[in-house]
């Protein structure tokens, strides 16, 4: 009994890390940091320290120098740090270099990202996507890992001059990329046949994006009842979820759900996830959701406009949305009264109306509003105006249904001979 229970605390004990940071004045360092403690919380591990090191560029050896290597070797002794996270992407000699002079194992930002990533992807597409980013950072640093791979193969066929180790894992990395690649293109021809067919059924797409952990799935399943998983974590959901949506206008859109952002995200990943990303740039209305509360609010939003226009999206209406007003505490520098953007809770339902209105009116006027005076023997029309249009009176007289609603034009066309205004 005792073993099972010793088994079981080892599983639920969480990793002691310590975070480095390397301030080269090309970002706010500290800020940086505070959201890597955030990222290490998500991935399951708690910061126990963190070390800076001001340089004007990082070491090309050990990215923080050797005498600042020595002291963070020091720290992780004293304070039996299971792991070592830096701020910035390694390279594969640094990596070498660093693991060589600690007692713990050690990761950069870009390795954090896709472990959080791996342990969360859920559809076949999400998977996919995160074992090609994976590979994609792995291939590199392959040389970088000493004489462990840079064996002969053994065994028969590999006899003379052969193939090292390193060479062949390099070989079969590069052909499973490509494997993945063939398959999330298939992925993304299945996208663009549905994409498509909504186009053709004129269905119009809005897209949520923003800044990970600004509660997009928490919006989804407020106005959608989607049942997305939410949680305040950063990347609690990676997979794309669309879901229909009726508007105030009774016109139905397509809200679909995107992968958060974080600042500096690793370009594996921006590529990887490209096709999820295509479907905010090649929808109709785009809501920029971003957390109030959050004291970089503004640079979140920031993050979020450059990656809009990376993707091309400047050319269809953008709204700006904040998220999260029901809490105390919202940074001074958040400019919650402009009149571009809009307040709302998505966990109370707060400003819920004005954001379906405000969708609605940024959409392209296909829509009017008529009076209709149809049959009594048209009831099955009656049933079509009441569930693709947005009714504002009905009622029986003398020679049928008088009916004043707002219609889209393909069923305009179908009632035009019994409109009356």
């Amino acid at each position: 009994m005792s073993k099972i229970t010793e088994l079981e605390t080892q599983e639920e004990r969480r990793e002691q890390a310590i975070l480095v940071g390397i301030d080269t004045g090309d970002f706010d360092c500290e800020v940086s940091l505070n959201e890597l403690t955030e990222l290490a919380d998500t991935a399951g591990a708690d910061v126990i320290g963190i070390l800076t090191q001001k340089r004007e560029s990082p070491n090309k050896a050990t990215a923080i120098g050797s005498g600042r290597l020595e002291e963070l070797a020091q720290i992780a002794t004293a304070q039996e740090a299971d792991l070592v996270i830096f701020d910035c992407e390694l390279t594969a000699t640094q990596q070498r270099n660093v693991e060589d002079a600690l007692p713990c194992r050690v990761v950069d930002r870009t390795m954090l990202i896709l472990d959080i990533f791996a342990g969360r992807a859920r559809s076949a597409e999400g998977r996919l996507q995160v074992e090609l980013a994976q590979l994609q950072y792995m291939l590199p640093r392959l040389s970088g890992q000493g004489t462990a791979l840079s064996r002969l193969g053994g065994g028969i066929g590999t006899r003379g001059p052969g193939e090292t180790k390193l060479e062949s894992d390099k070989r079969h990395i590069r052909r499973r990329i490509q494997a993945l690649k063939r398959q999330l293109q298939e992925v993304e021809q299945q996208r663009a046949l549905r994409r498509e067919r909504r186009k053709k059924d004129d269905m119009a797409t809005v897209a949520v994006v923003g800044y990970t952990n600004a509660g997009k799935s928490t919006l989804m399943n407020r106005l959608t009842d989607a049942g997305v998983l939410a949680e305040d974590k950063l990347f609690a959901t990676l997979d794309t979820t669309a879901r229909a949506l009726k508007l105030p206008d009774g016109r139905t859109v397509l809200l679909v759900d995107t992968v958060g952002l974080v600042r500096r995200l690793p370009h594996h990943l921006v590529d990887a996830f490209r096709s999820t990303l295509e479907e905010a740039a090649l929808s109709d209305v785009i809501i920029n959701l971003c957390d109030a509360s959050s004291p970089e609010a503004n640079e979140h939003l920031a993050v979020t406009r450059d990656l809009l226009q990376q993707l091309g999206c400047t050319d269809r209406p953008i709204l700006t949305v904040f998220n999260k007003c029901d809490r105390e505490g919202i940074p001074a520098d958040v400019d919650l009264g402009d009149s571009d953007s809009l307040c709302i809770s998505a966990l109370t339902g707060q400003g819920i109306d004005p954001l379906l209105e405000r969708i609605a009116a940024a959409l392209p006027p296909d829509r009017r509003r008529v009076t209709l005076l149809l049959p009594f023997d048209k009831g099955a029309l009656a049933g079509q105006c009441r569930r693709e249009g947005a009714v504002e009176s009905e009622e029986y007289v003398e020679n049928g249904l008088r009916m004043t609603v707002t219609l889209g034009v393909k069923l305009l066309e179908t009632v035009k001979e019994y409109v009356i205004e």
